[in-house]
């Protein structure tokens, strides 16, 4: 399944709500996800429901196996739902049912189920227009989104709130945090027990994605491990919020509403084991006299351990409200406690009582991690920010320094205006914290796991080139033999004198077919090119059967050999897709110039199929990969995995944490301190030496280019219409 090009058309249906109902983005997006909520729900349902019914024996009345389906659905990561709120009953209804009130029905049997939820559900879908709201129901109910799993269907629900973050105009510093910045938050502070706490909750993405690393990485459930507690201002979050970790079968009970800067949320002062969040971003005018008295020590209670930050001249207002979040962050720690948030880059060093809040903060010994990330991660706006962990427990020998990791040259183009980071950047950055923290065990484990997928990919390369070669030589016998059967007359027929074929140009595209099959024959350039490459991954994958992948001497020793194997498989990838642009020119030919479909030598048929394996797939078609996508994607796997284990084998080239010039470093307090405690990557890892420029960055950097330089051109065609009817009416 194409998830992206599934996520854009229903967006593109979704937002026929306000297209066709004149809603603003704020009064659509709740029906919207709402349906979403209901989908979802329904899909986790019927992934549990067979393991459930199984567990039920079948003499069992109906009324009563109800109601054992529904105790079956306690402890599982999905919620039990009435017959009346599943999705096919409502996309089932008949054309003219009142569809919008079966919607509202079906949000008021789930609410009777869940109490948490009680309030929360989107209302009014019979003010809707019934047609309108029958064709989302059924984009809703089309296959590929029944038959999606959790993950593929979870990341579509996350997808519509960013995208309903970017269509509304945020305000107050307020963005949807990105998953692949709560996934690092994650990954770094691992919160696996005890109370977690975010304060600014939002739709309380860092709780689901807690959920997902305990189950993932803890093999455990998270309702059986952790304790939720969140806050949000906004109403609207706080119903999404429940919503969302209703839907993952996560507990919503401690789910509030409330202004954090005033809403202090006593009970949880030194008490959390985990703190993350994403708060507002720059906040000012918070009322100075309302939080003066949080100024007090932790074991009292008090949130702002560290004091207040500077006032407005003018209004007396805190000016700048993100060392109050720093401040409440830290003072919700227990004595062990980890914390990791998003913050502005400018909190990193910023001065006069800020400063001086840092400069406190430092020298407790607790920073822990500090990461920048670069533009572009947010949906709503192209800014920096940094990454805070903070870690109450960290040991003896790393109380007196902090790890400093500018990332902001490590990101995936997703578009002109999004980055993101692949599993593998959000992996092998994590991989630093780990060798920083001395667990080179999980960076052993990681290089491993890639090293196997190499083998993975490698073991799958001769039969995809099996596939390639068959489907070369499927559309070469159909063109030999136009080539050899064709007749002049046939050719010819009906055509002027001056588009008369010869005999001479027949034999002349039989010499091109000949030179094209000795290419691929074994004295020929890509069929040696093949062999060779074959012998190659046969080679690297009888060594690594012999590697230890447990230590670090066996990965350095193999991946010798895969560094060497690297620039063969992007030279094979080459002559593949050379020979497959030689082999479709050639029918090219065939079919135009020689005009060979007027020939019954030629197997049009035959023809159809072959070209269809030589062919890209076109995605936006949902059709599947190829033959030709095949065997280029092994290729180009089995590369982009030896260049993963390159990656962090040039920079920790002993398995161990060292400094890396433009990447990473262990900075001492006293050197914080001598920089007036400024918290800013960047001006501790340095620069990294220039080398030369890696193919695959070098291509990430073009479309990145070339995407931006697309979407610049949309708009120039559309202020250009705009400029066009703004004269005409002019004229008028």
């Amino acid at each position: 399944m194409n998830v992206q090009q599934l996520e854009n058309e229903l967006w593109e249906a979704a937002d026929q709500l306000r297209a066709n109902s004149k809603l603003t983005a704020a009064e659509y997006a709740m029906p919207v996800l709402g349906l979403i909520f209901l989908r979802h729900a329904d899909n986790r349902f019927k992934a549990y429901l067979p393991e459930i019914e199984a567990d039920i024996p079948a003499q069992v009345p109906a009324d009563q196996r109800e109601m054992l389906i529904k105790l079956g659905f306690q402890g599982k990561a999905a919620i039990y739902l009435p017959e009346d709120a599943r999705f096919d009953r409502i996309a089932s209804l008949p054309q003219g049912a009142k569809v919008g009130e079966v919607i509202d029905a079906a949000m008021d049997v789930i609410e009777a189920e869940y109490e948490v939820l009680k309030g929360a559900l989107p209302r009014g879908y019979p003010a809707f227009e019934t047609d309108l709201l029958f064709d989302l129901v059924k984009i809703f109910d089309r296959p590929a989104i029944k038959a999606a799993t959790g993950d593929v269907f979870g990341r579509i629900y996350e997808y519509f709130l960013n995208k309903f973050a970017m269509s509304g105009a945020q305000e107050g510093g307020e963005f949807f945090t990105p998953p692949s910045l709560v996934r690092m938050i994650v990954s770094v502070i691992e919160p696996d027990h005890g109370l977690v706490l975010d304060p600014a909750c939002g739709s309380a993405g860092m709780f689901v994605q807690t959920g997902h690393f305990i189950e993932d990485v803890r093999h455990q459930q998270a309702n059986d491990t952790v304790t939720f507690h969140g806050q949000e201002k906004s109403d609207t979050n706080t119903k999404l919020a429940r919503m969302n970790l209703v839907v993952h079968g996560l507990d919503a009970s401690n789910i509030r509403q409330g202004n954090t800067f005033y809403d202090q949320i006593e009970h949880l002062v030194g008490q959390c084991h985990f703190v993350m969040a994403n708060p507002p971003f720059n906040v000012d005018g918070v009322d100075t006299k309302k939080v003066e008295k949080q100024h007090s020590p932790i074991e009292q209670g008090g949130r702002l351990p560290f004091g207040l930050p500077g006032t407005n001249a003018k209004t007396g207002a805190i000016s700048n409200a993100n060392s109050l979040w720093i401040q409440y962050f830290y003072a919700y720690l227990n004595d062990t406690g980890r914390a990791g948030f998003v913050m502005a880059s400018s909190a990193s060093d910023a001065g006069n009582k800020d400063r001086d809040i840092r400069e406190q903060l430092v020298n407790t010994g607790h920073v822990d991690v500090m990461m920048a990330i670069g533009n572009k991660f947010f949906y709503t706006r192209s800014l920096p920010c940094t990454l805070w962990f903070f870690d109450k427990g960290k040991p003896d020998d790393l109380h007196d320094q902090v790890l400093m990791i500018d990332a902001r040259n490590v990101y995936h183009v997703v578009s002109a205006r999004s980055h993101i980071f692949t599993d593998e950047q959000h992996a092998n950055l994590n991989a630093i914290v780990w060798l920083y923290r001395g667990e080179t065990d999980k960076f052993e484990a990681l290089v491993a796991r890639y090293q196997r997928q190499v083998d993975h990919w490698l073991a799958a390369i001769p039969g995809r080139i099996a596939a390639d070669t068959a489907a070369i030589e499927a559309l070469a016998a159909p063109l030999h033999a136009f080539a050899r059967g064709a007749r002049l007359a046939e050719l010819n027929a009906n055509q002027p004198d001056d588009a008369q074929l010869t005999q001479a140009q027949l034999e002349a595209f039989q010499r091109e077919l000949d030179a094209a099959q000795a290419d691929s024959g074994p004295q020929g350039g890509t069929g040696t090119a093949i062999a060779a490459l074959l012998a190659a991954c046969t080679q690297a994958r009888a060594t690594i059967a012999r590697a230890d992948l447990t230590r670090h001497s066996g990965q350095r020793t193999l991946q010798a050999v895969l560094d060497a194997l690297a620039p063969q498989l992007k030279s094979a990838g080459k002559a593949l897709e050379a020979r497959h642009k030689q082999w479709l020119k050639l029918l090219d030919s065939a079919e135009k110039p020689l005009r060979a479909r007027h020939s019954k030598a030629f197997d049009g048929k035959a023809i159809r199929e072959a070209r269809r394996a030589l062919l890209a797939a076109d995605p936006k078609k949902d059709e599947a990969p190829s033959v030709r996508d095949a065997v280029l994607d092994a290729l180009r796997q089995a590369a982009y995995f030896i260049h993963q284990v390159h990656w962090l084998h040039s920079r920790f080239p002993h398995g161990l944490f060292e400094d890396v010039p433009g990447l990473c470093k262990a900075v001492l307090v006293s050197e914080i301190a001598a920089n007036d405690y400024s918290l800013t990557p960047g001006r501790y890892v340095g620069v990294a030496a220039a080398a030369a420029e890696d193919e695959d960055d070098f291509a990430e950097k073009l479309r990145e280019i070339h995407d931006e330089l697309a979407e610049l051109n949309e708009k120039a065609v559309e202020l250009a219409g705009r400029i066009a009817g703004n004269f005409e009416e002019l004229l008028r």
